[in-house]
């Protein structure tokens, strides 16, 4: 393992489906970096699933938690923060993650999304929606915000996790 402690922490954006979680935990094994993946967090700590709190408390009060644990993990440092794909919607979120991190937009196309998600029943807006058509609509809407969030941009399609997270570290290195 190849230690690269860094002063701040990374945080993957990216549409579902989009690698941020294969990607946090390449860093975390081949760069000794912690990883923390917000959805599992907030769900480990409300005690359910993202989909129930969707259903039980609605997409607001997911967002407010989704702010209050970016908040929170000002105060490390050397940390990969896999964020949802609607947390860099929120204006004050990506002012959060500014704070104390790069932010690395991974990017897709909707054919690998689909692909990637096909099978997964954990992720409330594609539930029936599980189609090229609808993935490329909703990526066409997050777009402007994702890349407005960016401080990097990496493409995932076709590649291994290790080729990417090799030109993520190389690249922050180089900023």
């Amino acid at each position: 393992m190849e230690q690269k402690l860094l002063n701040y922490n990374i945080v993957l954006i990216g549409f579902m489906g989009s690698g941020k979680s294969t990607v946090a935990s390449c860093l975390c094994r081949n760069y000794g970096m912690e990883t923390v993946d917000m959805d599992q967090v907030i769900a480990e700590r409300e005690g359910m699933s993202i989909s129930d709190i969707f259903e039980k408390h609605g997409e607001e009060y997911f967002r407010n938690l989704e702010t209050a644990l970016l908040v929170e993990l000002q105060d490390r440092k050397n940390v990969v923060i896999s964020c949802g794909g609607g947390t860099p919607l929120r204006e004050c979120n990506v002012a959060e993650m500014k704070k104390n991190g790069k932010v690395v937009l991974l990017t897709a196309k909707p054919e690998t999304i689909l692909d990637r998600v096909k099978n997964n029943h954990d992720r409330p807006l594609l539930e029936n929606n599980k189609n090229v058509d609808f993935i490329s609509e909703l990526m066409a809407k997050r777009r402007d915000k994702y890349k407005a969030a960016a401080d990097l941009i990496i493409s995932t399609d076709d590649r291994s996790e290790r080729e990417i997270c090799e030109e993520i570290m190389d690249t922050l290195r180089n900023m």
